[in-house]
């Protein structure tokens, strides 16, 4: 967590106004603008200036780091990337490709924002806060290739138990079809009571058969007046 809160600290200073002279009337009111939180009118002015001169590092430079203030990272983003390698001052392109780092590390781009830093440390090797911002974007990637490991690792054991589910059911399901198929065994002791009751049965049925023969019919008698 040290690094969490060091590097948060360290890319809220990191973002400000560039300042070169000669600057044009847009980019100095952008920049009052900026200063005073006025976020809104700091990117009107910047983008009047850009109006004027597409190339002006200062008014791009300005603009990527309004759009950072209001955590709009995408498009800081785009912003700075577009403009980073016009920057002719080796300290100011390593503070553009520092700022470049912090921007895509808030999105999460861990592979993006470390070669961010790398390329300003490249430029400027003993700046400090960029390599603690390297060490923590360094850090991050390796936790979440941690994480993406893991869970490939539970889809794993979860495919291989779902396997073994199916393969279970399906021999369950074998099981009961050759039962099904199967005659059940009668052991001699349950044939021969079986015999022995159908024999039984049939002497019954003869026996009642013999009765009905023996038995007469007398006709009712009729009385003579």
């Amino acid at each position: 967590m040290r690094y969490f809160f060091v590097t948060v600290w360290m890319m809220a200073v990191s973002v400000g106004v560039l300042w070169a002279q000669g600057d044009k009337a847009e980019i100095r009111q952008g920049n009052r603008e900026f200063l005073r939180g006025k976020f809104d009118g700091a990117k009107g002015a910047y983008y009047k200036a850009l109006g004027k001169d597409s190339t002006s590092v200062p008014a791009r430079y300005n603009l990527s780091n309004t759009w950072y203030r209001e955590n709009e990272y995408e498009q800081a983003e785009t912003e700075l990337k577009e403009r980073v390698m016009t920057f002719s001052d080796p300290l100011q392109r390593a503070k553009a490709f520092h700022n470049l780092g912090n921007i895509q590390l808030m999105q999460k781009k861990y592979a993006e924002s470390i070669e961010s830093y790398k390329n300003a440390l490249r430029l400027r090797p003993n700046d400090m806060e960029t390599k603690e911002n390297l060490a923590y974007a360094q850090k991050m990637k390796e936790e979440e290739e941690e994480e993406e490991g893991d869970g490939e690792s539970d889809q794993d054991n979860q495919d291989q138990d779902d396997q073994d589910q199916n393969q279970d059911q399906n021999q369950d399901q074998k099981q009961d079809q050759r039962e099904q198929e199967t005659p059940p065994k009668i052991s001699p002791q349950d044939a021969q009571q079986i015999l022995e009751a159908m024999l039984q049965k049939e002497r019954e049925t003869q026996e009642k058969v013999k009765e009905k023969e023996k038995a007469v019919v007398v006709p009712p008698s009729k009385k003579n007046w």
